[in-house]
């Protein structure tokens, strides 16, 4: 699966708010104060992107991206600022950057003992890598999605869907990693809980993201199937609460590296 080709900026911001929370979150722990140079790789439709031209209006912001749809709907979102097209796992900045902004686009990508030292090194002297990535593989609605997976009409082409996902390091990995190329390396771990319309909300969700693996290589009959499937599954394990809500648990890791 190509990282972010053709996806819907239209379905993955039904829930904006929930999604530019932890980016919110993120850019919160970042130091810096007059950056000039700041890049948002894998920026989407640009939630995040706003968030950073809003705290650093000074600075030049670039999006970049590799979906055309989420470019597309950036370049509404922020005519002022500049997006790239270009694929985040061989990207590079012209210049050394201030600032390398990632919001849940690396888990998407593998080899971080690679890529991450490498994103360091792109940086200016104190220059700062901020990330942060899903970490809810182990999550009911992706046990679900493995689940459904199995059935024999379509197995044998979605067997390595779950694949598409890198196996993210633990916080003490990602510290371990980064600290020889940095002067501060600042990790957590938030679990954020959202309270959603009951399980098709959930589907909904997963649908513009970790779903797309395993609904990209079905006919349009198979993804419907498919997703009855997952809803029912989905119901088991996220009952009905208080108001009619479904909570749905929602890891995350968070990664601040100052380069050295």
């Amino acid at each position: 699966m190509t990282l972010r080709e053709d996806w819907s900026a239209s379905t993955y911001l039904r829930f904006e708010d929930e999604r530019t929370r932890p980016a919110a979150d993120l850019l919160a722990r970042v130091a810096l104060e007059r950056p000039r140079k700041i890049f948002d790789i894998g920026c989407g439709p640009g939630n995040s992107t706003e968030l950073l031209a809003r705290r650093f209006p000074d600075a030049e912001v670039v999006g970049v991206d590799s979906s055309p749809d989420m470019l597309a709907a950036a370049c509404e979102r922020l005519p002022e600022a500049r997006f790239v097209e270009a694929d985040v796992a061989t990207w590079k900045p012209e210049a050394p950057a201030d600032l390398i902004f990632a919001n849940a686009v690396l888990q998407w990508l593998p080899d971080h003992e690679t890529l991450l030292p490498r994103l360091v090194k792109s940086l200016a002297f104190n220059g700062v890598l901020a990330v942060q990535m899903p970490d809810n593989r182990s999550e009911p609605s992706h046990v679900a999605m493995a689940e459904v997976a199995r059935n024999p009409a379509w197995a044998a082409r979605i067997a390595h869907a779950g694949a598409a996902r890198t196996d993210i390091l633990s916080a003490e990995g990602y510290y371990d990693l980064l600290m020889p190329h940095s002067s501060a390396v600042d990790v957590w771990r938030t679990t954020y809980v959202h309270p959603l319309d009951g399980a098709d909300a959930i589907a909904d969700w997963c649908r513009s993201t970790g779903l797309r693996p395993f609904l990209d290589p079905l006919d349009e009959a198979e993804r419907e199937r498919f997703l009855a499937l997952y809803v029912e599954r989905l119901r088991a394990y996220y009952p009905e609460r208080a108001g009619g809500k479904a909570l749905l648990r929602f890891p995350r890791i968070f990664v601040v590296a100052t380069r050295k």
